[in-house]
């Protein structure tokens, strides 16, 4: 009879006849499905309570949404098939629908919603684990939807309900126009997968400190802030030894075996310094731990920390696509030294290289930098950044650099200037990364090893850009002659590829034009930087006219398979004024193109894969090339 009470208890009610909701049927359902319910919570409450006191409020509605007695819900189709047909929890969720949207009504002469009654904590931010761009992107999004419409595209798309379930659920829970939030939330693309991601998970927190000062200076306070709050069956607490030895980085929040692991300097990973000579393996996993502090536990301890959990005053970067969360587990250790007036920690975890440094007296002002190397190996694993000041850089190199020298890229016929290497670390060169004002110069780092000369220039991040030239899929190094002089005019517009994770950029010189008027021939180049995560990828199609000292920027194409080995191909036009003051478009397709031709603006056509014909000034023209193999490729623009 207990079994077929429960049965009965349970079942779902057809559509239009929900049964009674009694307080045990409610908290069997809160028990089962928290984490879904807070999180519903969570995406429906404004955004601009911030995002700890959203987690609290989040979880107190919840909490408060258990009926005092038996209780007969809204009957509508939506509310009757529940979770898994479960009308307790339907009774919840509209429940907690219509609080989290009242949170979003302003009420005029009064705090929106007032502080939740419990859970509290003292001493204590919390707020769920950062996400990547794409769940930021969503997350701005939907803050600027109001409250109906955000709590539309979260049934849709977290609770899977039909639009007719959701209009009536939204009536239910006293939304004046449902179909207008429906309209509203249709603004937005559906993505489903993002809101079950840790970025919207009010139950897997972070912990940061408030007021720690002043609960240093008063014991109760200090002692309120040790309490620990338990939330969703976790235990966020402060560590036990303080924040004394973990310098900079914020309280710990977690005692997970494994992640203690990775914060243990007495483990972190070290190669031997001669590895790199017998491995097949020419990546960051066979370099030593070099540095004069490789057996400073103390600044290894706070390096690992802060990578785990920096606090509010460590400033942290990553290029493009780089998670920023602590390691897995140990790291290996590359180089711990001082360098200029910091002291530097470099670690590797085999998919990303995270650069500490502190200042030489006290942590205040520590500075966390991630980027991404998976993949990484021969130039790509040549040198890494150490550090910047006063408009220079320093750089480690491979075990494997025999060496190292810098070179001025837009002078191809000047030599290297030897740079000399102690421990793999160079002596400082101009940076032109942080360099301010007009491109007169380009300083670049030049490295030597057994299989030849290459390269590298600093773009703002931790791992230098490779540079080559050459075709798209048969490039060589630019170091050569030939690359030397094909990189020479085009060099200042590697500017417009700092801090944006590049792997490596070709420069391709695809075409040679005669100009119109007997006024020589211009020079037709192809720039294509290549990024650590695949997307992003940026083609520049180049122009230089005779006597020219650099060429023009007059074609981007952004994530593009143009220049590329995938589509060794480019086409691309100009407006040209001659001396004489007559203005000319100017295209030039790559070797394979048969044919050109233009409209719009301007027309006309030429056989093989150069055009020039007589334009006004600030025409526009569309351009169409036709390859030999009767492919047609449009222009870059």
């Amino acid at each position: 009879m207990q079994s077929q009470d429960v049965s009965q208890r349970h079942a779902p009610s057809p559509a239009g006849s929900a049964g009674p909701v009694d307080v045990e049927q409610a908290e069997a359902a809160l028990v089962e499905h928290y984490p879904r319910l807070v999180r519903l919570a969570y995406l429906v409450l404004p955004p601009d309570l911030g995002r700890s006191r959203r987690v609290l409020t989040a979880h107190a509605l919840v909490q408060r949404a258990l009926p005092r007695g038996r209780t007969q819900p809204s009957v509508i189709p939506a509310q009757a098939a529940g979770r898994d047909g479960d009308p307790g929890y339907a009774y919840l969720r509209e429940r907690i629908l219509r609080t989290a949207l009242e949170a979003a009504r302003p009420r005029k002469g009064l705090p929106r919603l007032a502080p939740p009654l419990l859970p509290q904590v003292w001493g204590l931010r919390l707020f769920p684990r950062s996400g990547g761009a794409d769940e930021l992107a969503l997350d701005q999004r939907l803050s600027a939807l109001p409250g109906p419409a955000r709590a539309a595209y979260v049934l849709r798309g977290l609770e899977k309900l039909p639009d007719p379930d959701i209009r009536d659920l939204l009536d239910a829970a006293g939304v004046p126009d449902p179909g207008g939030a429906l309209a509203s939330a249709n603004s937005v693309p559906m993505q489903p997968g993002l809101l079950s991601s840790p970025e919207f998970d009010p139950c897997s927190l972070q912990a940061r400190p408030t007021d720690l000062m002043r609960r240093r200076r008063h014991a109760k306070a200090a002692l309120a802030a040790a309490a620990a709050l338990a939330v969703c069956g976790a235990l966020v607490a402060l560590p036990g030894d303080g924040w004394g030895p973990d310098g900079a980085a914020a309280p710990s929040y977690a005692g997970n075996p494994a992640a203690e692991a990775a914060l243990d300097p007495g483990k972190v990973t070290r190669v031997s310094p001669t590895a790199w000579r017998t491995s097949a393996r020419t990546d960051f996993s066979v370099w030593p731990a070099r540095g004069p502090l490789t057996g400073d536990k103390a600044l290894l301890r706070r390096a690992l920390a802060v990578w785990a959990r920096p606090g509010e005053t460590v400033r942290v970067s990553a290029t493009p696509g780089t998670q920023t969360g602590g390691p897995a587990g140990p790291p290996q250790l590359l180089y711990a030294g001082e360098v200029d007036t910091a002291r530097v920690v470099i670690l590797y975890d085999g998919l990303r290289i995270a650069r500490y440094a502190e200042p030489e007296n006290g942590t205040r002002g520590a500075a966390l930098d991630f980027a991404r190397v998976d993949g990484a190996t021969g130039a790509g694993a040549s040198a890494l950044v150490l550090g910047r000041s006063d408009g220079n850089v320093r750089y480690l190199t491979a075990p494997w650099v025999t060496k190292a020298a810098q070179r001025d890229l837009t002078k191809p016929d000047a030599g290297a200037t030897p740079l000399t290497l102690a421990d793999g670390v160079t002596a400082p060169l101009a940076s032109p990364a942080v360099r301010t004002g007009g491109c007169t110069s380009w300083t670049v780092l030049q490295l030597t090893d057994a299989s030849g000369t290459r390269l590298t220039t600093d773009l703002g991040e931790l791992v230098p850009a490779h540079l080559t030239a050459g075709t798209p899929g048969a490039a060589g190094e630019a170091s050569g002659a030939r690359g030397l002089r094909t990189w020479a005019p085009f060099a200042c517009s590697l500017a417009g590829e700092r801090s944006s994770g590049v792997r490596s950029v070709n420069a391709w010189a695809f075409a040679e034009q005669p100009l119109p008027e007997g006024r020589g021939s211009g020079a037709w180049v192809c720039t294509r930087a290549e990024t650590w995560r695949g997307d992003g990828t940026a083609a520049l199609a180049q122009f230089r006219t005779p006597g020219g000292a650099a060429g023009a920027v007059v074609a981007k194409g952004t994530d593009v398979p143009a220049c590329g080995p995938r589509a060794p191909h480019v086409l691309a036009g100009v407006l040209w004024k001659s001396p004489a003051g007559s203005w000319y478009l100017l295209a030039a397709g790559s070797e394979g193109t048969s044919a050109v031709s233009a409209t719009g603006g301007v027309t006309g056509s030429a056989q093989g894969p150069l055009l020039a014909v007589k334009a006004e000034r600030g025409a526009r023209a569309d351009l169409k090339g036709t390859l030999t193999d009767g492919r047609e490729i449009s222009g870059l623009h």
